[in-house]
């Protein structure tokens, strides 16, 4: 007698968007797989079921989310699987007008609505499972998500709409997670929120990251602590008084500025001036002497004149950024800046885009050659076409400059650290030898 087989369910869960997002997904997958579930991450195997988990920030951002939505409701029609549901920003936004569109997705969840999105496919809420979760990154390093939301008002950023309001966590879970990440072999924490320096207002009726800092840097096992996404109006100074006195708190601040024209910080309700970022970054470098900067500009914001674009590119050489990374303005629904005219042509946006990395391109170099010959902590990531791959203190993983380490010449494991004297530099990666 012949038995029938029960074919298990396998969860493919499809991450797209920046780091907040990754951990999402994480999570999704650790509650999944606690329920008895078969998931991978961004794979390419076959799967019956499929969570998109989307990004809505810009127009490209929801581009992408949008088609590969469609993508896999075209598959599902055609019967290539049993399920698609779709979380995050861009669910959380557009849930009615998506539903409407792509009805072939069985449900739309918005960013917290975890507990919803399993009870869909029958599994339990695990409440014990918070701080512990499933990596989707390098086994040595974490993002670590230390609140949600955001209370500033940036006449550009959707974020408040799809993310709420500015909410923390304790320091005490925090700790709690960051102990079992270092359990399971994390050597780097990456602290990341939609505004860093927010952290504990609602909590403790003060900024407290530089107590949350602290506790992390006491935690065994974690080498380094990266900060990620500090706003710069009303910075907790003593943040800097704190990485000079933690030597696990890499000498590495994210710190998106957006511009530097009085003019269009006012459009953009920054709440601070060019005089005021100039002095906090100078400030830094006084208190930390040798400080990473990065920061992110966004060129093509209604009434973008080239004279204000200029004051952006003046302040670039002046200011000499380590890393800078360069948005184009998306007229977004329902911002305060959606009520302006969107009046600078894709070409101007692009071409000022391209004007603005040109520049830091050659800031870059500057900064890198200056590294020949002095030698770094290098943490390896991975080994690709011949070479080792490893990151300083300086440089976050995907976004910044990478050591380059001759396989041939040099073995190092990777996840661990290792000592290297720069040989060489380009425009944005390093070459180096190892020494211990």
């Amino acid at each position: 007698m012949k038995t029938r087989t029960i074919k298990k369910d396998k969860v493919n869960v499809i991450t797209l968007g920046c780091s907040k997002n990754l951990v999402d997904s994480e999570n999704i997958i650790t509650q999944l797989r606690a329920n008895d579930y078969n998931v991978v991450h961004d794979s390419n195997d076959f799967a019956n079921i499929i969570i998109v988990n989307t990004c809505g920030f810009i127009d490209l951002a929801k581009e992408e989310s949008v088609n590969t939505i469609v993508e896999y409701a075209d598959i599902k029609s055609r019967g290539g699987i049993d399920k698609l549901y779709v979380t995050g920003c861009l669910s959380q936004r557009y849930k009615d007008s998506l539903e409407e569109e792509i009805p072939e997705v069985d449900a739309f969840f918005g960013t917290l609505e975890l507990p919803a999105l399993l009870a869909k496919l029958n599994a339990d809420y695990r409440q014990e499972l918070i701080g512990e979760r499933v990596l989707t990154t390098p086994s040595h390093y974490a993002y670590l998500k230390i609140s949600e939301g955001c209370n500033r008002t940036c006449s550009f950023c959707a974020i408040p709409l799809m993310r709420g309001k500015h909410i923390s966590k304790s320091i005490e879970s925090l700790v709690t997670e960051a102990k079992h990440l270092a359990s399971i072999g994390v050597k780097e924490l990456i602290l990341i929120a939609q505004e860093l320096t927010y952290y504990g207002l609602d909590l403790y009726k003060k900024r407290a990251l530089p107590e949350l800092l602290d506790a992390l840097c006491a935690v065994d096992g974690i080498e380094w602590i990266r900060l990620h996404y500090a706003y710069p109006s009303k910075f907790p100074v003593e943040i800097f008084d704190t990485m000079a006195r933690q030597p696990k708190i890499c000498k590495y601040l994210d710190i998106p500025l957006q511009h530097a024209s009085d003019t269009v910080l006012e459009r953009m309700r920054r709440q601070t001036t060019r005089q005021e970022q100039a002095d906090l970054i100078r400030y830094a470098r006084t208190v930390v002497p040798d400080i990473a900067i990065r920061t992110t500009f966004l060129v093509g914001f209604p009434g973008e004149t080239e004279e204000e674009f200029s004051e952006l590119c003046d302040f670039i050489e002046e200011m000499k950024f380590d890393r800078v990374g360069v948005f184009q303005y998306s007229h977004e629904e329902d911002t305060s800046g959606y009520l302006m005219d969107d009046d600078v042509s894709p070409e101007t946006k692009a071409e000022r885009a391209g004007r603005v990395m040109e520049l830091q391109q050659d800031i870059s170099l500057e900064h890198n050659e200056n590294m020949v010959g002095k030698t770094y902590k290098v943490l390896f990531d991975r080994k690709e076409g011949g070479f080792f791959v490893g990151r300083t203190e300086y440089d976050s993983p995907e976004v910044d400059n990478e050591v380059l380490v001759d396989a041939a010449a040099d073995y190092v494991r990777l996840g661990d650290f290792a000592m290297v004297t720069i040989t060489e530099a380009g425009e944005y990666d390093l070459q180096g030898k190892v020494v211990s």
